[in-house]
């Protein structure tokens, strides 16, 4: 349930509840602090009151915590359940019993169960719970202005403040000037299997049946093909286990819904092996050079800088493991430069990145693909992928492309062209000096290495492109990355820097060279790591650029 935008604001908001005269959001929880197994939820403008029942999978709990409504498995038998590792943090989930779930906190275990809460949404919008879960859901939203008066809005009806009413046969409501407060139980876990659990008229939660005086317990459980002793605990995936209880299979699942969840910036969704949920973890680190070269740094920074000499690129300036040099070519042109060869520097190796594609490993030329105890080099897709041991991997188009991927442990210890790494991209214009550089020229100036051997001309600054019939045309392609072609990546990265850089290359591009294809290339890539998937070479006439 929606409410309109409140004033001065410009964004409409889930409707709040007020309760006992505090102001809580939707989505809120809490306890009462005199009784903390009396739990509280706010959703949509309707707070749902209940008792949190407790299950305690162990012989001898220890007491509840102050502040807290369960009692806990002692730290003996850990956080295990069924035979099951649950780390702290995480929560299972019994599969005879969806609600009833289990948590693992600081070494001990502990599990509870409770009613769900009351939804805000008429009765054809409510549906069935998803597999394996517990609580039914309101299925799309609706907006709405508060009910004048202090009535509320329950499901299709509209209620006066301070009338008391019924809104299932086991749920009392009343509304309470605008907020609708109800009162819902919560069913005990029962021991026995749901299919033997028994629902009596008058009643609101199940119960088992009465067993006879003397029941003749199974010793032995049936699954999956297999026979299992009274007590005996299996695993059956990496996120589901079973024991045998009394001639009954009991099963657990580890709950993952936080992995539903999109991770913080600059990290990444992972499946770690032998683990159930996946979890985030910190992205590497991805400088880019592309086009008459523009250089996107590891924090994100851009900046063009048309320098035909030799360059420091990365390298490990604290523990000195690895440094990168790129060397530029001017191609015969004024003003203009790209990025020719590839060098990197290991303590026992040099790898060497040249055109079309050529590898040098130590001085000597090697086919690809190539591996020894350092380094991998691959052909993929028209790249050269060459990965190495401490993580570093450089992937090179043979012309002028380059992207080099760093793990998150070098943060901080990086210097060169694609910056420290630090996740600050306003300090990324450091010189060789440490100091901050106010222009492209004079940063890149900074980390020129080998002389000027290595350079194919003097660098002067490039002059503003002149206004002609044909810069018009190439203005236009540029545009296509603004189109509806790169469209569902908009509102994940800004295309106006690669739009710029996209200028720039066309302003001395060689005659029948496709120039634009690199800052689209580069887009692209960025937008596939932030998990865009574009279908845009075939529409913009670059399919055999990479």
């Amino acid at each position: 349930m929606l409410l309109g935008p409140p004033s001065g604001e410009c964004c409409k908001k889930c409707k709040g509840c007020t309760h006992e005269g505090i102001e809580r959001q939707s989505g809120e929880e809490w306890r009462d602090p005199d009784e903390p197994c009396r739990l509280y939820v706010c959703q949509a403008g309707v707070v749902t009151e209940t008792v949190e029942q407790c299950y305690a999978p162990c012989h001898s709990p220890l007491k509840p915590a102050e502040g807290t409504c369960c009692p806990t498995c002692p730290g003996k038998i850990g956080c295990k359940v069924n035979g099951q590792e649950v780390s702290s943090g995480r929560t299972v989930r019994s599969l005879d019993d969806p609600c009833l779930k289990c948590s693992c906190s600081e070494g001990r275990f502990y599990c509870s169960k409770r009613a769900c809460p009351v939804l805000n949404c008429a009765n054809k919008a409510v549906m069935p719970p998803r597999p394996g879960e517990c609580c039914p859901y309101c299925n799309g939203t609706r907006e709405l202005y508060p009910p004048p008066q202090g009535r509320c809005l329950l499901g299709a009806d509209l209620r006066l403040s301070g009338e008391d009413f019924h809104q299932d046969p086991c749920t009392l409501c009343k509304c309470d000037n605008g907020t609708s407060i109800c009162k819902r139980p919560s069913c005990a876990p029962l021991d026995c299997p749901p299919e033997m659990q028994e629902l009596q008229k008058g009643h609101c939660c199940p119960r088992c049946p009465q067993r006879p005086p003397f029941p003749v317990a199974p010793t032995v459980c049936h699954d999956g093909g297999k026979v299992y002793k009274d007590g005996e605990s299996w695993e059956v995936d990496q996120c589901k286990s079973c024991s045998c209880k009394s001639g009954q299979v009991k099963c657990v699942a580890e709950l993952c819904n936080e992995s539903n969840k999109p991770c913080p910036p600059n990290h990444k969704l992972v499946t770690v092996p032998g683990q159930c949920c996946s979890k985030c973890v910190e992205s590497d680190g991805v400088c880019t050079v592309f086009g008459d070269p523009h250089y996107r740094t590891f924090d994100g920074k851009f900046f063009s800088f048309q320098g035909s000499c030799k360059y420091q690129l990365a390298a490990d300036c604290a523990n000195h493991t690895f440094s990168i040099r790129v060397t530029n070519d001017a191609r015969g042109t004024r003003t203009s430069s790209w990025t020719k060869t590839v060098s990197m520097k290991m303590k026992d190796m040099k790898v060497n990145l040249g055109e079309k594609r050529r590898v040098k490993i130590n001085g000597e030329r090697v086919k690809v693909p190539y591996e020894s105890t350092s380094v991998t080099v691959t052909n993929t897709d028209g790249w050269v992928l060459v990965e190495t041991k401490l993580g570093i991997k450089l992937s090179w188009d043979g012309d002028s492309f380059l992207e080099l991927s760093v793990p998150p442990k070098y943060k901080g210890l990086l210097c060169g062209l694609c910056g420290n790494f630090n996740s600050i991209s306003r300090d990324d214009m450091q010189t060789r000096r440490g100091l901050y550089a106010t222009d492209a020229d004079t940063l890149g100036a900074s980390w020129r290495v080998g002389g000027k051997r290595a350079c194919s001309r003097a660098h002067e600054a490039p002059p503003t492109c002149a206004k002609t019939r044909r810069s018009k045309e190439k203005e236009r392609l540029c545009k296509l990355l603004r189109s509806n072609i790169f469209g569902e990546c908009r509102n994940h990265l800004n295309s106006l820097p690669y739009y710029k850089s996209c200028i720039k290359d066309m302003c001395e591009c060689p005659a029948k060279q496709r120039c634009y294809c690199e800052s689209f290339t580069a887009y692209a890539r960025e937008c596939h790591r932030l998990g865009v998937k574009l279908d845009w070479r075939k529409h913009t006439g670059c399919l055999n650029h990479h």
